[in-house]
């Protein structure tokens, strides 16, 4: 089991066809889990994460990616911070012009809580169905036999069914773990292949340019308080 992954793959988008004999991988990205962790280790400057390069950079010889699937949920205005749900929807213009790259959707649903100390009535949102996508689309490719290893980027406890499922049911597949900073699961890392940490090194290496163009020519800018 691995405790800690700050290695760079020199694998890039320029490579060429995929050869038969490497095993495939496909990473799947918790995205709202990877977020806060990036945000409990103080990380804002590696919030412009280019995840297709963050894949790449946790493969090891004699391996190629086939398939990135980010999952997140959209946030909504919120008073608390206007510009949050602004600067997501601007990371994932960003996001979308990565090649092999997929976006899948949960929700968020409105979630009232009552403040231990004051009373106060809060308004908060749970994030919902990002776990069962995720679960969904591994189980699936599984089937499909689209990967030979896949790498979860999460500590979502909730994921240790169907990483153990897989597991049982297809022998010659590998599922690895990938706990963002300052986020882990004991579950998760018991039913796993393998599991690691990673590291800052592979972060910060895998960011995108400051200015993105996407199909249109139209300009996508890192947003400055990620700077």
């Amino acid at each position: 089991m691995y405790t800690d992954f700050d290695g760079v793959s020199t694998a890039g988008y320029g490579d060429a066809a995929i050869q038969s004999s490497a095993q495939r991988v496909a990473v799947y990205v918790d995205g709202l889990n990877l977020y806060y962790g990036l945000k409990a280790a103080g990380w804002r400057r590696y919030y412009w994460l280019d995840l297709r390069r963050l894949a790449e950079n946790l493969l090891r010889p004699g391996q190629a990616l086939t398939a990135v699937r980010y999952f997140t949920a959209r946030f909504s205005p919120s008073s608390a911070d206007p510009m949050q749900h602004i600067r997501q929807d601007t990371y994932l213009q960003a996001l979308a012009t990565l090649p092999d790259l997929s976006i899948h959707y949960g929700y968020h649903q409105p979630k009232v809580t009552t403040c231990s100390q004051c009373g106060a009535i809060l308004e908060t949102y749970e994030e919902k169905m990002t776990d069962v996508n995720i679960a969904i689309a591994m189980l699936a490719d599984a089937q499909d036999n689209a990967y030979d290893r896949a790498i979860v980027i999460s500590a979502d406890a909730d994921l240790a069914g169907p990483v153990g499922a897989i597991r049982n049911r297809y022998a010659n597949k590998q599922v690895i773990v990938a706990f963002p900073p300052k986020r882990i699961s004991n579950h998760l890392r018991q039913v796993a292949t393998a599991a690691f940490t990673v590291g800052r090194r592979v972060i910060s290496s895998s960011q995108l340019p400051d200015i993105i163009a996407n199909p249109d020519g139209y300009a996508i800018a890192r947003p400055p308080r990620w700077r």
